[in-house]
């Protein structure tokens, strides 16, 4: 009997609760859809094809980019394979395409896991443990990463959720951002230069904490200097006009937040421009591998022989 092959995303694990649904991929551990009432929360993709733009994967041992793929740690020079050619940069990690396996599984969760082997560029063995649980306040995905090795790894992670707030085209949705500070990047490779208040560089482009309509303000920056509730709960909301919307609330684990309009170099002519807007809790900043070539706090992580840490995001409708 011949066994059916998994699609290309991977093996599919659909969890229900309530009003939510969600479809779990195990090629690297992505959120492939989340629904409220059947409306998308955030913008799909078809089980049998290979994910776009990073949509919804997760992101380990580090978010964001290392600049040219090249990092000095513990007195090691270290370079990473460049997959993000165009700008010669190590993008988003290196489990994004791991096949994760299945821990444990229920209705409204599913727990998966990979392991970063010691490799050239990362030679370190990370074990990346994930859990997926929708409750009535939505989808909240943990991240876990355990050091299997002998000496202390580099580590960070986040999720690629691009959002989507409703019916409406992204220039009409309303986005509150209670970040105050961005993340200077070079114009063409989007590599760190400097942390600035939102009040001071571009702020109409960039101070987002009062709600106020995106229109064609192209973002792809990391914002810090968040603002959190007395639960210590940073939020950033999207409203579509309709009144319905999406909101990403996160823990102290992770003090910076990417958020791209995923603009296209094709413009409309491609079928991702400006479908969702990418709203990415990271534990570090893009290049904290390289973060002594700062002046500010990267938020670069340091596993400990043994040790694990553990990160948190929560995807709600409004």
């Amino acid at each position: 009997m011949t066994t059916a092959p998994a699609p290309l995303s991977g093996v599919q694990f659909s969890l229900r609760s309530g009003a939510y649904d969600a479809v779990i991929a195990s090629v690297g551990a992505t959120l492939r859809e989340l629904r409220h009432d059947g409306r998308d929360l955030v913008v799909p993709f078809e089980a049998d094809q290979v994910r776009p733009d990073y949509r919804g994967a997760t992101l380990a041992p580090w978010p964001n980019r290392i600049v040219d793929g090249e990092y000095e740690f513990d007195g090691e020079e270290l370079v990473t394979p460049l997959t993000e050619p165009d700008r010669s940069h190590a993008l988003h990690g290196l489990v994004a395409w791991l096949d994760f396996a299945e821990v444990e599984r229920t209705d409204s969760s599913v727990t998966l896991a990979a392991t970063i082997e010691a490799q050239t560029g990362y030679p370190w063995r990370v074990r990346v443990e994930t859990t997926y649980a929708l409750a009535a306040d939505g989808l909240t995905q943990t991240v876990r990463g355990r050091n299997l090795g002998t000496k202390p790894a580099p580590f960070g992670t986040g999720p690629h959720p691009y959002v989507v707030a409703g019916p409406a085209p992204l220039d009409e949705w309303t986005l509150v951002l209670p970040a105050a500070s961005v993340l200077e990047v070079t114009p063409d490779r989007l590599s760190p230069v400097a942390v600035h208040p939102v009040t001071d560089y571009e702020p109409d482009r960039f101070d987002r904490r009062a709600p106020r309509v995106l229109g064609d303000v192209e973002l792809d920056h990391a914002f810090t200097d968040i603002e959190t509730d007395a639960d210590g709960a940073a939020t950033v909301r999207v409203t579509d006009p309709s009144g319905v919307g999406v909101e990403v609330t996160w823990g102290a684990e992770c003090p910076w937040v990417q958020v791209h309009t995923a603009d296209k170099p094709a413009g409309a002519a491609h079928p991702g421009h400006r479908k969702g807007l990418a709203v990415e809790p990271m534990t570090c900043a893009p290049d904290a591998f390289n973060a002594s070539a700062y002046d500010y706090d990267a938020g670069l992580l340091v596993l400990a022989p043994g040790a694990t840490f553990a990160a948190s995001w929560r995807i709600s409708a409004l």
